[in-house]
């Protein structure tokens, strides 16, 4: 399913990736940490190609490998099919702050990223978790992977979009 755009005071919290039974509960993937911390941001906006409609969450619990939810209002499963592929979205103005030295990913997506010679290496697309810690996914052109750790990761500077990295830019 294709989207609205997403409103640049919106922050994206998951997508609903499925339908769980015949009451109208929806899969949820999440991007938040803990993934379980989607079911505290309500009511969740969700854009579909139709536009953005708000819904409040009832009700959410992990289930097996994901994560369920019932929505006020859907409560049948071919309802809750229409939803699949919805991004799910919260007003940023309602997010708690980042703690000290932490950061939310999607302040970080679209930074510039800049290595400790002044080489632009590129834009911070997204972040993916890989367990053992999270990584900036970053393109000029072509792919960087580079780990979101303290050694590699030496400033981030929110007000001008840049992020600096120690790291070559061959890799």
């Amino acid at each position: 399913m294709s989207g609205p755009a997403l409103p640049a005071d919106r922050v994206v919290l998951g997508r609903i990736v499925g339908v769980h039974g015949i009451k109208g509960w929806i899969k949820v993937e999440s991007e938040t940490r803990p993934r379980e911390a989607i079911f505290a941001y309500s009511p969740w906006e969700l854009g579909t190609a139709t536009g953005w409609t708000p819904y409040r969450v009832l009700a959410g619990r992990p289930s097996g490998a994901g994560l369920t939810a019932q929505l006020e209002g859907i409560d049948d499963r071919d309802v809750a099919r229409a939803l699949i592929g919805a991004t799910i979205a919260f007003p940023r103005a309602q997010l708690p702050p980042a703690e000290a030295g932490s950061y939310y990913w999607a302040d970080l997506q679209g930074c510039t990223v800049v290595n400790l010679q002044d080489v632009e290496l590129g834009t911070v697309s997204h972040l993916m978790e890989t367990g053992a810690n999270d990584v900036l996914v970053v393109n000029d052109g072509r792919e960087r992977l580079i780990p979101f750790i303290d050694t590699v990761v030496q400033q981030v500077d929110l007000e001008h979009r840049r992020i600096r990295v120690d790291w070559d830019e061959d890799f």
